[in-house]
């Protein structure tokens, strides 16, 4: 029996231990409140909200308004110096690709001079053509077709005039002097051309 007894009593302190430390737990807790309280009441006694005065208020204005002007130039000076960078370099992924028929050419004009074959060069030069033309289209670039067309001054520029070599051609394209194009159904460049009266 004591032995139960000692047990018993163990069992009760352990759970007096717990009840007694929660209690702690919340007394300090209430402690810490009250301190917070207490500190926030004092700082508010200690500096009371004071109203700016007129000065105040303006240089306070006059600091936001360099501040944001300030910034403002920077943004302009920022953009400004992107845009200028930005046509720099525009046009580097066009000539990239227009160096390969730079190329041919090169190597044309090299075997010019050897060449005893005109036939060959000559279809070399025409490959090379056919694939500058190719390239033009694939940026959007295409000829204005001039010749035996009625004169157009949205698309021709007139050089001179010459007799019309028949009743059709009069007040016509005769010849085209040089080529216009289109990009992207823009005109370009307009086409030199001599006009059949």
């Amino acid at each position: 029996m004591v032995k139960k007894s000692e047990k018993a009593e163990k069992q009760q302190d352990k759970q007096v231990e717990p009840d007694e430390t929660m209690q702690q737990g919340q007394d300090q807790e209430e402690l810490e409140k009250k301190d917070t309280v207490d500190e926030t009441e004092a700082e508010e006694k200690e500096e009371p909200k004071k109203e700016l005065t007129a000065e105040e208020k303006l240089a306070e204005l006059q600091d936001r308004y360099l501040r944001l002007s300030a910034e403002y130039d920077n943004f302009r000076k920022r953009t400004l110096k992107e845009k200028i960078d930005l046509q720099k370099r525009a046009n580097e992924n066009l000539l990239q690709a227009i160096l390969p028929v730079a190329d041919d050419f090169d190597r044309a004009m090299q075997s010019v001079d050897e060449a005893k074959d005109i036939e060959a060069v000559k279809e070399g030069m025409k490959l090379i053509s056919g694939k500058f033309s190719a390239f033009l289209n694939q940026q959007g670039v295409k000829e204005i077709k001039a010749v035996n067309k009625e004169f157009d001054t949205d698309l021709h520029e007139a050089i001179t005039k010459i007799p019309a070599p028949s009743k059709k051609l009069k007040g016509k394209v005769v010849d085209v002097v040089q080529k216009g194009y289109f990009l992207n159904d823009k005109v370009l460049r307009f086409s030199k051309v001599v006009i059949g009266e």
